[in-house]
C-alpha cells in the first residue's frame, strides 16, 4: 500500500505551510478580535495568486489542477495557522468545483478564472435555510420563470464569505409539486445582482475572522443562463458537492487540532511542577499519546477519502468517516490542550482557547456528526 505524497503534493503542502506561517498566523489573533479585515482580504488575494483558491480546478480556467489530496493538505496547513482563512479557502474551492462539475462552458469561463486569480475574494455556497439545515430537501427558497429568466425569492442562513463573495451558488425550489428534493434547481448569481441582499454578520463563538451572514433574495432576477445543470436536478448536485466539502472540513479540523497539540506539547516541556516538567508525568504523556494517535488516524482517513476522489471512485462514505472522526478528534485534542495548560489554557493570552472555539463548529457545518453517522450507516447497509 502506497502512502507517499507526490512531488507536486509535497510542493503544494510546503508552499501552503510557508504562506500560513508568514501571513496567516501573525493575523489570526487579530481576526479573532474582529479586526484586520483588510489584511485578511489581502491574504486571500495572496493565496489566490499562489494557486490555492482553485486547487482542483482545471488549468484551462486558471486552476492549479492538483487534485483532492493536494486540496486536503492545503486546508490542513492553512487551518494550522488560521481556521477563519482556511474555511474561506475551503468553501471557495468547493464553489469552484461545483461550477466546474455542472456549469456550462459560458459559466465556467465567466467565473472560474475570477475565483482562481482572486478577482473574486471568495465564493459562497447558499444551501442552508431556517427550516432546511440537516435536511436541505426541505428548503423553501423558490425560483419561478420570468420572460427572460428566473426570479428567486427566499432567505439562506449561515453563508460563509457572503460579505465579500463574488459569486453565489444558490439552490431554490423550481417545482413545488415534485416529491421532496426532486424539484430543486441550482443557480449561479453574481454578487452585484439586484435583489441579492447580504444581511449582518453573525456573532460567532469561533472562526470569527470568517464572515457568516444571512443572504436574502428579494425578487432577485437572473437570466436563463444562470441555471446550472439541469432544471430540477439541483438536489443531486448539492449532495454530491457536500461530500467533497467534508474532506475540506476534515482537513481543517486536523489542522486546528495539530496546532493545539503542538502548543500543548511545548507548554508541557516548559511548565514545571513538583520539580520537573509536567510533560514528564505519565498522566499527561498518556493524554498526549491518545490524542496524537487519533490525529494520525484522522490524517489517514482524510487522505483515503481524497485519494478515492482523485481516482474518481465512490468517496461519500470515506469523506463522512473522515469528517466525523477528524472533527470529533479535534474537539478532544483542543480540550486536552486546554487541560494541559491548566489555568493558563483558559486565558486569551494563550492560543489554545481560540483553537477550542474554532474547532467546535467542525462537528456541525458541512453536515453534523449525527448526519455523518447516518450517511455512513446508509452506505454500509446499502453495500451489504
Amino acid at each position: 500500500m502506497h502512502f507517499s505524497l507526490s512531488d507536486e503534493e509535497m510542493m503544494i503542502r510546503d508552499a501552503a505551510r510557508r504562506i500560513a506561517a508568514e501571513r496567516l498566523a501573525p493575523l489570526a489573533d487579530k481576526l479573532d478580535r474582529g479586526e484586520g479585515r483588510a489584511d485578511f482580504l489581502a491574504n486571500l488575494r495572496t493565496l489566490a495568486e499562489s494557486g490555492f483558491m482553485a486547487v482542483n480546478v482545471d488549468s484551462a480556467f486558471g486552476g492549479t489542477q492538483a487534485g483532492a489530496v493536494a486540496f486536503a493538505l492545503t486546508i490542513e496547513e492553512l487551518a494550522y495557522a488560521c481556521a477563519s482563512t482556511a474555511v474561506t479557502v475551503s468553501v471557495t474551492n468547493m464553489v469552484g468545483e461545483v461550477i466546474q462539475s455542472v456549469g456550462s462552458p459560458e459559466q465556467k469561463n465567466a467565473h472560474l478564472p475570477k475565483l482562481a486569480d482572486g478577482t473574486y475574494a471568495a465564493g459562497a455556497f447558499c444551501l442552508t435555510e431556517a427550516q432546511a439545515g440537516s435536511d436541505p430537501s426541505g428548503m423553501r427558497a423558490s425560483a419561478r420563470r420570468a420572460d427572460d429568466g428566473w426570479i428567486i425569492d427566499g432567505e439562506k442562513l449561515y453563508i460563509t464569505s457572503a460579505e465579500y463573495a463574488g459569486v453565489f451558488v444558490v439552490w431554490a425550489v423550481t417545482d413545488a409539486t415534485a416529491p421532496k428534493g426532486k424539484g430543486v434547481s441550482c443557480f449561479l448569481v453574481a454578487a452585484e445582482t439586484p435583489g441579492l441582499v447580504v444581511g449582518k454578520a453573525e456573532r460567532k463563538m469561533g472562526q470569527t475572522g470568517s464572515a457568516t451572514n444571512s443572504v436574502r433574495f428579494d425578487q432577485c432576477r437572473v437570466p436563463a443562463s444562470a441555471l446550472m445543470g439541469r432544471e430540477n436536478d439541483g438536489f443531486r448536485i448539492a449532495v454530491g458537492e457536500l461530500a467533497g466539502g467534508r474532506i475540506g472540513i476534515a482537513a481543517l479540523s486536523l489542522g486546528v487540532a495539530r496546532a493545539a497539540m503542538d502548543a500543548a506539547k511545548a507548554y508541557a516541556k516548559e511548565r514545571r511542577q513538583f520539580g520537573q516538567p509536567i510533560g514528564d508525568f505519565q498522566g499527561l504523556q498518556w493524554m498526549i499519546a491518545d490524542r496524537e494517535t487519533e490525529l494520525e488516524a484522522a490524517r489517514l482517513l482524510i487522505l483515503q477519502a481524497a485519494h478515492l476522489k482523485d481516482q474518481k471512485q465512490p468517496f461519500a462514505k470515506a469523506a463522512s468517516m473522515a469528517k466525523l472522526f477528524a472533527s470529533e478528534a479535534a474537539q478532544r485534542a483542543t480540550d486536552a490542550a486546554i487541560q494541559i495548560h491548566g489555568g493558563a489554557g483558559y486565558l486569551k493570552d494563550y492560543p489554545v482557547e481560540r483553537y477550542a472555539r474554532d474547532a467546535r463548529v467542525t462537528r456541525i457545518y458541512e453536515g453534523s456528526s449525527e448526519i455523518q453517522r447516518l450517511v455512513i450507516a446508509r452506505e454500509i447497509m446499502r453495500q451489504g
